[in-house]
């Protein structure tokens, strides 16, 4: 069974009574929102839309985190001018662009256009309205009476030991605005003290102030862990997944489930523990600038394939994506795959079948259509004199549909994006005017002299292809060193595309003329 109807089917079987469910996901705004972010949303959206499927009513809460300090720079950043800022809440940071509300706005919009893009949805909600309103107002009372026993849950679960005067909360200093500085030193009636402390952490450094407020209506903020188990509580969250660093032993989740039970007096939601996404083996980092942006691999891939790359790995294993390796050529042949088994009648692969329905950003099924190779659509792409539909249509054996039609202007689109950002050089070449200056055996020679005399007769790719294998058996040539002579000459360099349908594809008086010439240097 696919993985997201696994999932699906499990959670009804938990809460066989239960007609609406409530899942959240959040992203704090540190800055441009990078790709591993989005397996979240996608993860979330998708058992969002299998629950709908399965008659359940579904409420999906984005939450941007607005309210967390910002404790780091992006290096894209003008250092010295948000320096200052440090330590204060990100809705209270100016946007980088005057267009956008705060900071935290400015990165938000573009992650918002980018989920939008993919087919979701979700209601957003940002932490500092519910802050400021009071939404968590109940839930922080709560929490200021159990000190002690949050302390204690820390150290159970984590080892982790707090003094006896910590306090989980942190005030917004009436005097800087900063919160990432404060400290909270005692309870009086229903007023916190606090000072903002000079030292306290090495990324911002507090005024000194020392005052007294109501902790409520956004004068405030919890520390994560204890935070994250009041936002369970207060938007009633019945499903929430969270990425791996998040649920190690004695990590953030299981502190956050205690408090949820034990101080909050509410179960936690339903967990979805998902593992990384990686560029090559890397996490991303949104402020140091590593890895790839949402919004870059949102403009490298179709939408459906986009959400097809999130969804085609089960949860529990990392996502390993390289956009300037064979992966996006092979990520299209996989979707092309999937395609196949969703259109055939008899399902031998029913999992790629469910896989190809998630990845299509309607839920309204598709119109079968034709699915030229990405790679040959490459080919098309650098070959001045072929118009890639009427070769997509040649391929095909009939006139295109709109679908078709569609589907290759998509493909051209795309294509030409990642040729000239992301290619590897196996996929890039250019028909040289002249001869290159290349060295040739004698025996290479004569192979791309008897391919000339073939070329006189009228063999299409394939067939082709065979009658070239046929004269390189017949020579002592490896078959490296015989395609190696076919593209030096042709290209200038030692590979390219499959030599059948690359010669069927170049004026045949040109490909002989060429040939004849190298065979007498």
């Amino acid at each position: 069974m696919f993985w997201t109807d696994e999932i699906a089917d499990d959670i009804i079987a938990k809460n066989p009574n239960q007609k609406k469910f409530i899942i959240r996901d959040e992203k704090t705004l540190s800055g441009r929102v990078h790709i591993g972010s989005l397996r979240g949303v996608v993860i979330h959206g998708i058992i969002a839309q299998a629950l709908r499927e399965r008659g359940k009513e579904v409420e999906y809460y984005f939450e941007f985190n607005d309210f967390d300090p910002m404790d780091g720079l992006p290096v894209y950043l003008d250092q010295e001018k948000y320096k200052q800022y440090m330590g204060q809440p990100l809705y209270t940071v100016p946007s980088p662009d005057p267009k956008y509300k705060n900071y935290a706005e400015y990165f938000g919009e573009e992650f918002l256009a980018v989920i939008k893009s993919i087919g979701f949805d979700p209601k957003i909600i940002r932490a500092s309205d519910l802050y400021l309103k009071g939404k968590y107002n109940k839930w922080i009372e709560r929490v200021l009476k159990h000190p002690k026993e949050i302390r204690d849950i820390y150290k159970e679960v984590s080892g982790s030991i707090k003094p006896d005067d910590w306090y989980p909360f942190q005030v917004i200093c009436e005097k800087c605005g900063k919160v990432g500085t404060t400290k909270v030193t005692g309870m009086n009636g229903d007023k916190v003290t606090y000072s903002c402390e000079p030292n306290m952490v090495k990324w911002a450094q507090g005024c000194g102030h020392k005052g007294e407020v109501n902790p409520y209506d956004g004068r405030g903020k919890l520390p994560w862990k204890v935070e994250w188990a009041v936002k369970w509580c207060g938007l009633g969250v019945n499903i929430e997944g969270s990425g791996k660093d998040h649920n190690t032993s004695g990590g953030s989740h299981d502190i956050s489930e205690r408090i949820c039970r034990e101080i909050l007096d509410m179960p936690p939601p339903y967990n979805i523990p998902y593992e990384f996404f990686l560029i090559e083996g890397a996490k991303m980092s949104s402020s140091k600038g590593r890895g790839s942006s949402s919004k870059e691999i949102a403009d490298l891939l179709p939408p459906e394939l986009l959400r097809f790359l999130m969804i085609k790995i089960p949860p529990k294993r990392p996502i390993d994506f390289n956009p300037e390796g064979t992966t996006i050529p092979v990520l299209f042949d996989q979707y092309d795959q999937a395609a196949d088994q969703f259109f055939m009648d008899q399902k031998t692969f029913p999992d790629l079948e469910r896989l190809f329905h998630y990845a299509q950003l309607s839920e309204k099924e598709p119109k079968k259509h034709y699915l030229p190779r990405f790679s040959r659509v490459m080919f098309f792409l650098q070959m001045p004199h072929l118009d890639a539909k009427k070769e997509v249509s040649a391929l095909k054996g009939e006139d295109l549909t709109k679908e078709d039609i569609a589907e290759v202007n998509l493909r051209v689109d795309y294509g030409k994006k990642w040729l000239a950002d992301y290619a590897p050089e196996q996929f890039k070449f250019e028909i040289q005017k002249e001869l290159p200056k290349v060295v040739l055996t004698d025996t290479q020679k004569k192979f791309l002299s008897d391919i000339a005399k073939l070329m006189t007769e009228d063999l299409k790719g394939e067939e082709l292809h065979g009658k070239i294998h046929e004269i390189r058996k017949s020579s002592t040539l490896e078959p490296r060193q015989a395609f190696e002579a076919i593209y030096l000459v042709l290209l200038g360099k030692n590979s390219g595309p499959q030599a059948g349908w690359f010669l069927e594809a170049l004026d045949k008086e040109f490909v002989m003329k060429r040939f004849n010439e190298a065979s007498q240097l």
